[in-house]
């Protein structure tokens, strides 16, 4: 149990999966919002945030500290954690301060722990007031993927440092899951604001916040809902002082209202490309090996054993089981479109999807584009016959691999220009 919570707050944190791009995957649910959204969602569902407002200038941030009329804080709008760690997140004193820390800002880039060296665009701050704060406690609700079931995690140490409470201490952290038949009850509510180590007042009042937090990610199909850190003010009070939200991919036909919180200047070029010609299942990665295998637990372990054998993957990229060979060329798109692709490796396991159907997808890609990298394939399952008779009619100058391992060593080979 105790591994399981680990497990999930490691991943967790204030970015979500999106520190480990495999794992998220395994996960599902990829579409973020920024902070002020989410807390816009909080507060539609009765959960109480700070007064506070969007600017995309200086001269509004200076507007919305002076309209607040007290002590602001100002917070960077980015799809990354750890702003506070790396100077994100500033408590300042008046709207002439609040301007210039604006405009230091807006048209910078955010560099942190989770961003990379190249860091995230900085185009919008959110200007809230500064409360008063007694201490900070954790909420979230997630799908555990042990159970299947949402489950509701609480903690009475939360902040930026919330990963290292799973580590060091897990047993302030406390859990409840949630029957989806009867929803959230009010003795859950209980039991984890008494592990929260709230007294009085506050139990009820947590507990009406889970339950309204609870509906807010059925309601909106989320895969995340988390509340780091849920302030006890000073006058005991309980206010949601930042929130991250990321919502089901294949749910989201149902909520056209969250599709159109999305900032696509946050995002990953190629992965917007991606989806825009087809390729739901793809994550840019810091290699220069391109990959294209069918199911999503292949697709790993063809990651990792291209890293045992002395390589780095390009991306991670499942095209699934639909027999479709536009979805075929659409990757070898990718692979083009990306400037660090050395070598490409074909690691087709054919089930549902047939093998003969990928072979044409790869024909045709060759048949449109000038394709300047060496392509190891290796081929196997449904119609594999076919398939091979297919390539070897083709002309195409491929490299091929008898099995799983074969194909991963010469992929390497091939990408350091040792061609066999």
């Amino acid at each position: 149990m105790v591994a399981v919570l680990k497990t999930v707050f490691v991943t967790c944190g204030e970015r979500g999966f999106e520190s480990h791009p495999l794992r998220f995957k395994e996960q599902g649910g990829k579409l973020k919002i920024h902070e002020y959204q989410a807390k816009a969602l909080l507060a539609q569902y009765g959960i109480p945030v700070p007064r506070g407002k969007v600017a995309s200038t200086p001269a509004e941030a200076q507007e919305i500290a002076a309209e607040i009329g007290s002590k602001v804080v100002i917070k960077t709008q980015v799809y990354a954690g750890g702003r506070g760690k790396v100077g994100g997140i500033r408590v300042v004193n008046n709207p002439a301060e609040a301007k210039r820390v604006a405009s230091q800002w807006i048209g910078s880039r955010l560099v942190s722990h989770q961003t990379g060296p190249e860091g995230v665009p900085i185009s919008k701050v959110l200007v809230e007031e500064a409360r008063d704060v007694a201490r900070e406690v954790y909420l979230s609700i997630l799908v555990d993927e042990t159970s299947h079931l949402p489950v509701m995690i609480a903690s009475e140490a939360g902040g930026m440092d919330i990963e290292e409470v799973a580590q060091s201490t897990p047993e302030k952290i406390f859990k409840s899951y949630i029957d989806p038949a009867i929803g959230f009850q009010p003795f859950q509510g209980r039991k984890l604001a008494y592990g929260m180590n709230l007294d009085g007042g506050q139990i009820g009042e947590a507990g009406r916040l889970m339950t309204n937090l609870h509906k807010l990610f059925i309601d909106k199909d989320c895969s995340l809902a988390e509340i780091n850190p849920l302030a006890v003010t000073a006058d005991e009070k309980l206010v949601a002082l930042d929130a991250k939200f990321n919502f089901d991919d294949n749910a989201l036909y149902r909520h056209k209202d969250v599709q159109e919180l999305q900032d696509k200047e946050q995002e990953e070029p190629l992965e917007i490309q991606a989806r825009d010609w087809g390729i739901n299942n793809y994550v840019k990665m810091d290699g220069d090996i391109g990959c294209m295998v069918n199911g999503a637990g292949l697709a790993m372990a063809v990651n990792d054993l291209i890293q045992y054998c002395g390589g780095r993957a390009a991306n991670f990229l499942d095209i699934g089981t639909l027999n479709n060979t536009e979805r075929v060329v659409n990757s070898f798109k990718m692979f083009m479109a990306d400037p660090r692709t050395k070598a490409v490796l074909v690691n087709i396991f054919g089930g549902m999807a047939r093998v003969d159907v990928i072979a044409r997808g790869i024909v045709e890609a060759y048949q449109q584009m000038n394709i300047p990298f060496p392509v190891v394939i290796r081929l196997a399952g449904t119609n594999v016959e076919e398939g091979q008779r297919i390539l070897a009619e083709s002309g195409i100058d491929f490299i091929r691999a008898k099995d799983f391992y074969d194909g991963a060593r010469k992929v390497v080979e091939a990408a350091k220009g040792v061609v066999e």
